[in-house]
């Protein structure tokens, strides 16, 4: 049905804008929406696979499902709609739902006769493929096993170490297994002794953990007293006390210098460049925080603390000045077997390097096309050039995927091969059934969380659990407008801080303070967060607060009547605070607007741009609250949505719901059902990396594809892409990495036309 009553006005789909679908979806849910016909309350449905339309909650009204009339018209509520072939007044709209699209692959695997499943004699119940035989089996020098997604890299690991001990009598406590995470270390562990079947003395004696965990205590063996963990800086806040004390020290401006952005960085720097190697800085700000770091530094060791980037460092320091001590190490550790190599930084790669030393038995397992951790300092060029470094090793490709279906894992190699820097193989999988990924094309982020969650509430009543599920996005942003939509269902959820906490940003916090000022001019905490805009010091409150006594007006309008400012700050000031009553009568989204344009907000935020020579996502965050805001038709009920997701910030969410979570948290996991936001240009792949290719720089872009890829490949069964025609208020285009998807598509099309009938 395409027409339903809302107030006493009839709405036609034929004429509405796509903007408002959300909106009409809202509506409904509210019970603001009834039937032309028969009265009764109807529904809007907007959901990835149907076409929207109005629906009736109980029972279906006969006249609504009659065919369409004859006659040219119709009259419904005084107004007339065309029928039949419809004659519409004005241009329709351009961004009109359309159909999802499935990625289709025509050309079917068969498992081959190198993947058919081989054993050994020592685990008869555990079947291998050729190539993983290979690796299981290998007997001595480098190697370099290229697992691709869903390949089977920890059972070869696993498989790899109890061989070793049980056919080649190796000593169990000789063998270094290192892993990226602890819950890796504990699940090989279990695997050793439940799936291979060690002695449990013989499983434990296997040195298992993660580079932080063996360096420490690498460290806490050789000098207790320096690296014991009462010294451990184990928190964050911990950490920006020093980096606070530091700023303070050089008289520069803790919001110019945010401490987790401080923080983030010279752990990159630690990471990243070797102990003897100095980062090339860029501009001031880095040079600050140059300064910042050395700082950070000089304090702990005052204290006499570390943090967790330290122990590699003084790890390879000290096995780099005690050649001694480094013998015994490469003593004990005879072979040292590496997970996910491709996320190894340079002071990690360095250590294995001596820890293997002359005997060279390094088992490294890894894939390139899976290296996504650049901002903490890893590199895929040691995985890419591990043939440099060790003429002798033996390379060995698992390209079997065994998770994912073959059109997930078709489509996901069509495009990833279309990135240079890379092995090159093709991933395949063993299963063939025929739920091709699907394109879905919602109007913008509001929509697109609705699609989303109708989808997964059809599917669980069709059986499905929530956990089968999974959400990704690019960062924690984009989970807003998701995580909003699952909070108000009822369909748990699990989710972390950083998507949570979207109305406790600072911009975002900033904006909501002009907003609550509109409605209650006394708002003290409000005005507080509106200063550091007006460019007054925190003291000025104070000064307000004065004010609103002596001149008996409120804190919005004693803005205008502060005398110790510059007078042309007075003057703003004086032009803003009557501003303060045309805010009030706006609709959210064009208050948001209205705010930083007129306000001074915008003005703020290119002044901060200007200061700090970084680029300030500021603006991002404004564009953000537009889009979350348009749903709202006072300012009022949107003021009170952002209190209560605020509030719900520290509730527990349900770690057997949905998953909602980053790209960068999802790897190494796997979901039955994936749906992948925002695969536009500008989000994926980021900005950041669009402004690098702009000057000439692939490498960034490049990783921005290894995204895409490792989020295709954690579905299972169903994956679905979004690609909204607005983002962030703008038109949004789709991701240049859908290009080759869409080309196969094409000439698979262009086939079936040519084909003889």
């Amino acid at each position: 049905m395409k027409c339903a009553r809302r107030h006493d006005r009839t709405i036609s789909l034929h004429t509405y804008s796509r903007e408002h679908y959300q909106f009409l979806h809202d509506e409904g849910k509210k019970g603001h929406l009834s039937c032309p016909y028969c009265g009764n309350p109807v529904f809007f449905r907007l959901n990835i696979h149907e076409e929207p339309a109005f629906i009736h909650k109980l029972e279906v009204c006969e006249k609504a499902e009659e065919p369409e009339e004859k006659s040219s018209y119709k009259e419904l509520g005084g107004f007339r709609f065309p029928t039949g072939k419809q004659i519409i007044s004005q241009p329709k709209d351009t961004f009109d739902w359309q159909e999802p699209r499935a990625i289709q692959f025509d050309e079917a695997f068969h498992l081959q006769v190198n993947e058919q499943g081989h054993t050994i004699d020592l685990f008869p119940h555990i079947t291998f493929s050729t190539p993983q035989l290979e690796a299981v089996t290998h007997q001595n020098g480098p190697m370099l096993v290229l697992a691709g997604a869903g390949s089977g890299k920890t059972r070869v690991l696993t498989a790899r170490a109890a061989y070793l001990i049980s056919q080649h009598q190796i000593p169990a406590h000789h063998i270094l297994l290192v892993t990226f995470t602890t819950k890796a270390s504990s699940e090989m562990k279990e695997r050793l002794r439940m799936q291979y079947q060690l002695q449990p003395s013989q499983a434990s004696q296997v040195v298992t953990g993660t580079f932080h965990s063996l360096f420490y205590k690498m460290l806490l063996h050789d000098d207790p007293t320096k690296w014991n963990g009462q010294h451990l800086i184990k928190f964050d806040w911990q950490k920006e006390q020093y980096i606070r004390k530091a700023i303070m020290n050089e008289g520069l401006d803790e919001k110019d210098y945010p401490t987790d952005q401080v923080l983030q960085l010279i752990g990159f720097w630690k990471n990243a460049f070797l102990p003897d190697e100095r980062p090339e800085l860029n501009d001031e700000k880095e040079k600050h925080i140059w300064t910042i770091y050395q700082s950070y530094e000089q304090q702990k060791q005052d204290h006499q603390q570390f943090d967790f980037d330290d122990m590699a460092i003084a790890c390879l320091q000290m096995l780099t000045e005690q050649p001694e001590l480094l013998k015994k190490y490469q003593e004990r550790f005879k072979y040292i077997l590496v997970d996910e190599f491709q996320d190894i930084n340079p002071v990690q790669y360095q250590l294995i390097r001596l820890l293997a030393g002359e005997s060279e038995q390094l088992f490294c397992v890894g894939d390139d096309d899976q290296a996504i951790y650049a901002f903490r300092g890893s590199n895929p060029a040691f995985i890419l050039h591990f043939k440099q470094d060790y003429p002798s090793a033996h390379i060995i490709h698992l390209h079997a995927n065994y998770r994912s279906h073959h059109t997930i894992v078709a489509s996901a190699d069509a495009v990833i091969r279309k990135n240079q820097h890379r092995y090159a193989k093709t991933l395949k999988a063993v299963r063939t059934e025929k739920l091709p990924p699907t394109l879905f094309y919602p109007y913008d982020e509001e929509e697109e969380a609705t699609m989303i969650v109708a989808d997964i509430q059809e599917k669980i009543k069709n059986g499905a659990k929530p956990n089968d599920f999974c959400v990704l996005f690019r960062t924690n942003t984009g989970g807003r407008a998701i995580y909003e939509r699952l909070h108000q269902s009822a369909i748990p959820y699990q989710t972390d801080t950083g998507v949570k906490a979207f109305y406790s940003r600072r911009v975002v916090r900033v904006l909501l303070a002009f907003l609550s000022l509109s409605q209650d001019t006394d708002d003290v905490p409000a005005m507080k967060q509106l200063l550091p805009v007006f460019f007054l010091k925190q003291q000025t409150l104070n000064t307000l607060k004065a004010l609103t006594i002596t001149e008996d007006c409120s804190m919005v309008e004693a803005l205008g009547k502060l005398t110790d400012i510059q007078p042309f700050q007075r003057k703003k000031l004086q032009s803003i605070v009557p501003l303060f009553r045309t805010l009030r009568t706006l609709k959210p989204s064009d208050a948001v607007s209205f705010i930083e344009q007129k306000m001074g907000l915008g003005d703020y935020l290119k002044k901060r741009v200007s200061d700090t020579n970084v680029l300030e996502k500021g603006a991002d965050d404004v564009r953000d609250v537009k889009t979350a805001a348009k749903r709202f038709e006072t300012i009022e009920d949107f003021l009170s949505h952002a209190e209560h997701m605020k509030s719900a910030e520290k509730e527990k969410t349900d770690a057997h719901g949905v998953q909602l979570m980053t790209i960068h948290r999802a790897k190494g996991l796997e979901f039955q059902t994936v749906y992948i936001t925002c695969v536009v240009d500008g989000a994926l792949p980021h900005d950041f990396a669009l402004d690098e290719l702009r000057q000439g720089e692939e490498e960034a872009t490049e990783e921005e594809r290894r995204l895409l890829y490792v989020a295709m490949t954690r579905a299972e069964q169903s994956l679905y892409l979004s690609v909204p025609s607005f983002r962030r208020g703008k038109t949004a285009h789709r991701s240049r990495f859908l290009y080759p998807l869409l080309k196969k598509n094409r000439e698979l099309f262009t086939q079936k036309q040519q084909a003889p009938l």
